[in-house]
């Protein structure tokens, strides 16, 4: 579907990434810190069946053209529900019931079930960003308009773009993720030091019980992890799916198989192996991605239970492999329960919201700014309560 926006720019909506080169998608989206908007992630999301109007994540990418080069991209999908968004929107959904209003479909931009901070338009350098931001929101309303959409969200935005956004009259919702910041620290022990004497006692004790159990981590990266690897990455997300989060299996077994080789650059693995000689079967593993200086978890598994092989594997292991790499920033994935003791600080983000409905719109408002407060505060009662040697231990690092 194609619309002109002006003598200039031409403006499609497309169902397929495969639809649109992936050179020009990326020209876009390799110059961001993060890697989860480029063409390969999005489009093995699509191939692999994770990603498709039967799951309820209808892909509706906006691409905007002056003659056949692509100038802007915003990767767009159509909701039936709200899974796989890790913002929890069904106070929103029940408030819309009883106005009689249909909440679904709504649009949403994000990149499918990956809580990562980072979402925003795609724009060419030196374009000029205003006029085509200006072009886009007017795209999407036209769009939710004429399909008589309830709304349109953006999910773990940019924090420099949310504020461009906010201009352009979405409503910002403050949340907060678990992000690690590499403090100058040289060594491990320097990443122990800024803890208590009784929480330094227990990560030592915690990385001693993965030893004891007479475990031993490997660490691969790019094109040295064994291509035998990525099945088994499913094997691990499915086991933790199952035994823990029922219901939120949302990639398939194809789409870790096709991370190889085009997307193996990206792709950091933490194997544990209970076998000497067998590097072939990791009794656990955690899948992590790296882009430049940031480093991301996303799944793990194990296929026995060991004590703290979690710890190990998620957080201990990848922070002394950030550190030794000169990594500045871990964002260790979803959930916060056990993130907290470990040297991961309650971090802001935001979600961006328009509704259509004028009596929503007016709610949202209204209230918003309450609700933000109020996350404010408990962000600010988390990171109070950090078990760091030092409080006056300095967080900029992860404010926006």
């Amino acid at each position: 579907m194609v619309h002109n926006a002006s003598s200039q720019y031409s403006l499609t909506w497309l169902h397929k990434m495969s639809e649109i080169p992936q050179m020009a998608w990326d020209e876009l989206a390799q110059p961001l810190e993060t890697p989860f908007l480029e063409w390969e992630w999005l489009n093995n999301l699509e191939t692999s069946g994770s990603v498709a109007a039967k799951t309820g994540w209808q892909p509706c990418h906006l691409t905007v053209w002056r003659d056949r080069q692509l100038v802007a991209a915003a990767p767009l999908y159509l909701k039936g529900h709200s899974y796989g968004e890790f913002v929890f929107d069904h106070q929103w959904g029940d408030l819309a019931h009883r106005l009689g209003v249909s909440y679904y479909p709504k649009l949403l931009g994000m990149t499918p079930f990956t809580p990562v901070v980072g979402y925003r338009f795609l724009i060419a350098p030196g374009e000029d960003e205003d006029t085509l931001t200006e072009i886009m929101v007017g795209a999407i309303d036209h769009f939710c308009d004429r399909n008589q959409l309830s709304g349109c969200n953006f999910l773990f935005v940019d924090p420099e773009w949310r504020k461009v956004m906010e201009s352009h009259g979405f409503s910002s919702w403050l949340h907060h993720s678990y992000i690690w910041g590499n403090l100058d620290f040289q060594t491990f022990d320097d990443y122990l030091k800024v803890f208590n004497a009784n929480q330094r006692r227990n990560i030592k004790r915690e990385r001693k019980s993965v030893t004891k159990a007479e475990l031993r981590m490997e660490v691969y990266t790019g094109e040295e992890i064994p291509h035998f690897l990525y099945p088994m990455i499913h094997q691990f997300y499915s086991s933790t799916c199952s035994k823990f989060y029922w219901g939120s299996q949302y990639l398939t077994r194809k789409f870790f198989e096709q991370l190889y080789p085009n997307y193996s650059d990206r792709v950091v693995l933490f194997a544990a192996y209970s076998d000497e000689q067998d590097t072939k079967k990791p009794v656990g593993m955690s899948f992590c991605l790296r882009k430049d200086k940031n480093l991301y978890g996303r799944y793990w598994g194990s296929l026995e239970e060991f004590d703290c092989l979690h710890f190990e594997a998620c957080y201990y292991k990848p922070i002394e492999w950030a550190i030794s790499q000169g990594i500045q920033m871990f964002d260790p994935g979803a959930g916060g329960k056990h993130k907290r003791r470990r040297g991961f600080p309650a971090t802001p983000n935001h979600s961006l919201h328009r509704f259509y409905d004028p009596r929503m719109r007016k709610i949202l408002c209204s209230y918003v700014d309450e609700i933000n407060d109020m996350e404010q505060q408990e962000i600010e009662a988390i990171n109070q309560d950090l078990p760091f040697n030092k409080q006056e231990i300095n967080f900029n690092f992860c404010n926006d």
